[in-house]
Parts: C-alpha cells; sequence; structure tokens
C-alpha cells in the first residue's frame, strides 16, 4: 500500500493523491514488487530544506529524497517536492505530470537500493512508462 500525505504549501499537482498511489503501484509491478509499503510524501520547498538539512546537512531544497525503512518495515519514504516538480518541468520542456513520474521512479528505485548509472536509467524509463500507462487507463 502507498500512503500518500500531503505536507506544507503548495498549489499545483499534476495529480491526486489517490492516482499518485496507483502510479507507484503500477511502477513497483514492473519491477515485480507487490504489496510494497511505503510512504509518499508530497511536499513544498520549505518542507524538503528541512528534510535535506536535517538528514543529509544539506541546504536548501531539493527535488526528492529517499528514507528507506528498516529491515521488515515496508519500503520506507519518499519526499517529493511538488514547487520542484513544476519549476523543473518547466526548465527541462516535460509535462508537469511526467516529470513528477520521473522523481517518483527515481525515488523508488532508491528505496529499493538501486544506485545512479544505466540499471538505474533503464528502469527508470519502464517505470515511467507504466505509470503513465496506468494513469491513462484511469482517465
Amino acid at each position: 500500500m502507498i500512503a500518500v500525505v500531503r505536507q506544507g504549501r503548495f498549489w499545483a499537482m499534476p495529480l491526486w493523491r489517490k492516482e499518485a498511489a496507483c502510479c507507484a503501484e503500477a511502477m513497483l509491478t514492473v519491477l515485480n514488487v507487490s504489496d510494497a509499503e511505503c510512504e509518499l510524501l508530497l511536499c513544498d520547498d520549505k518542507a524538503i530544506s528541512v528534510l535535506n538539512q536535517r538528514h543529509l546537512g544539506l541546504p536548501g531544497p531539493t527535488n526528492v529524497l529517499s528514507f528507506p525503512a528498516e529491515q521488515g518495515q515496508g519500503l520506507g519514504v519518499i519526499a517529493l517536492s511538488m514547487e520542484a516538480v513544476q519549476r523543473e518541468a518547466m526548465l527541462y520542456g516535460q509535462y508537469p505530470l511526467e516529470h513528477f513520474c520521473r522523481l517518483l521512479a527515481h525515488g523508488l528505485l532508491h528505496l529499493l537500493g538501486f544506485d545512479h548509472g544505466p540499471d538505474m536509467d533503464g528502469a527508470t524509463e519502464a517505470m515511467i512508462e507504466a505509470g503513465m500507462a496506468n494513469l491513462a487507463s484511469e482517465a
């Protein structure tokens, strides 16, 4: 089960919380991960800045952070800045929904133990495709 929590003040989201959870579940299915428990924290730049400073010692906002759970307690927590989604989508010339899916896939892969590199890149693209297809079928 994917629990989606909203924290902070932001006005734009490319999808509803229920859709975000369904998107994440479709992405995990691509990697044969089922019945995974994960919390998706949708937040603003201020909230993610606090997490970034507290856990990584880095100042300022970032786009996504992953916090793996202890053994046997689900996958963990992904914090995703919705303000960064909007800002970066414009910067990279992507639709906000597509960029949201990209960051969500990235966060999920880190929870599953992936490091940056070709394996993560390939899995990210497959997960984005699955997430977007799931959202299209829900519409």
